[in-house]
């Protein structure tokens, strides 16, 4: 389908920089298949049917962004951490060290050849090889430490909160908290799962008092949400591989709503493509325990399997999450409910307002 279907004018003004003052303060719009509803996340609960089951992604944001120093030269280096590939050894001085090699993107004032060496921290706490660069631009780097910290410990030490390109600011204090969801589990993540970050515990609580399950899944968000649709075809947009798990305890809650008649509520589009890649071919409505990679483009005419709501905050013009939006509940109604957003200056994108739909029939 044309990338420019999925456009919409945004005043640069309502694209938030930072988050509302609570999790659960942002604003909600919900679409109806003929009207729209105004409301905050507070009365999310009480706007879900009673029972449903609620699925949350719980990646873990890593502090992808390293801001370090040339060992030759002192030149600085930003990497940015994309996607970890596994393990390896590397020397520094005569010694052998135990590394983690990643996928990831890196700039600097000269060009950062294979072999280089950059530090980031004090007294080695972590230091990346620099390898060959892909086709698509990325680097391979591996990740060492000159001290007794693990890799991840290294990488939360001195790494940066990957906040989004068009936030426009260095990290402050607080992202390392709103830039994470409150069930936040499993290390991995380049980037958040942003619908989820408004959910707060006792948001969940009530909706456990409304009789719904809340269970799990993990996708691991990587580069694919950086990276804009340049093709003039969402069929010729290479999508990046992502790695999620469905663990068996949400097939088997997946399972149990389907016996109760209860709709299954996605939270975010990552918990949407973790489902649907999930999907069993042999019994529509169910999933079946996986962990793999998922490269899914959803965009209309896209058949939903799985995901009966969504919550999902607003996405950028001509974005793949757009069209998986647009697949979900109508090109035409998403984007009037976008155009009643801006009008009623919601606020936009990773730090911005939310908005709650059925799927379309």
């Amino acid at each position: 389908m044309r990338r420019d279907l999925f456009d919409y004018e945004l005043p640069p003004e309502l694209v938030a920089s930072h988050p509302s003052a609570d999790r659960d303060a942002a604003r909600l719009l919900v679409v109806g298949p003929d009207n729209l509803e105004h409301h905050t996340i507070r009365n999310l609960p009480d706007l879900l049917p009673e029972g449903s089951l609620v699925v949350v992604n719980d990646t873990r944001v890593l502090r992808a962004r390293l801001l370090g120093q040339k060992l030759s030269s002192g030149g600085k280096v930003e990497i940015f951490l994309v996607r970890k590939l596994g393990k390896a050894t590397v020397s520094h001085d005569e010694r052998s060290y135990e590394a983690e090699t990643w996928q990831a993107l890196g700039k600097s004032s000269k060009p950062l050849r294979p072999g280089a060496l950059v530090a980031f921290g004090e007294d080695g706490a972590l230091l990346a090889r620099i390898g060959e660069r892909a086709a698509d631009g990325t680097l391979d780097v591996a990740l060492f430490s000159l001290t007794n910290l693990t890799i991840a410990d290294a990488i939360d030490l001195v790494g940066h909160v990957p906040l989004p390109p068009y936030v426009k600011r260095s990290d402050e204090a607080e992202d390392r908290t709103r830039y994470q969801t409150v069930y936040a589990r499993e290390p991995g993540a380049v980037a958040a799962p942003t619908a989820g970050l408004h959910l707060t515990e006792t948001l969940l609580d009530r909706m456990r008092s409304r009789r719904m399950e809340i269970a799990r899944v993990t996708l691991h968000v990587g580069l694919g949400t950086f990276q804009p649709v340049t093709a003039d075809d969402l069929d010729d947009h290479p999508m990046h591989t992502e790695t999620f798990s469905v663990p068996a305890e949400t097939e088997q809650a997946i399972a149990r709503a389907r016996a109760r008649g209860a709709d299954v509520v996605a939270i975010g589009t990552t918990s949407v493509r973790a489902l649907e890649s999930a999907a069993d071919p042999e019994r529509p409505g169910f999933v079946k325990a996986t962990h793999g990679d998922t490269r899914l483009l959803i965009q209309p005419g896209y058949r939903f399997r799985i995901v009966d709501r969504l919550l999902t905050n607003f996405h950028l013009p001509q974005s793949t999450l757009l069209a998986l939006v647009a697949a979900f509940s109508g090109l035409d109604r998403v984007l009037a409910a976008y155009r009643a957003a801006v009008q009623q200056r919601y606020r936009f994108f990773s730090y911005g307002d939310a908005m709650l739909l059925r799927r379309s029939e």
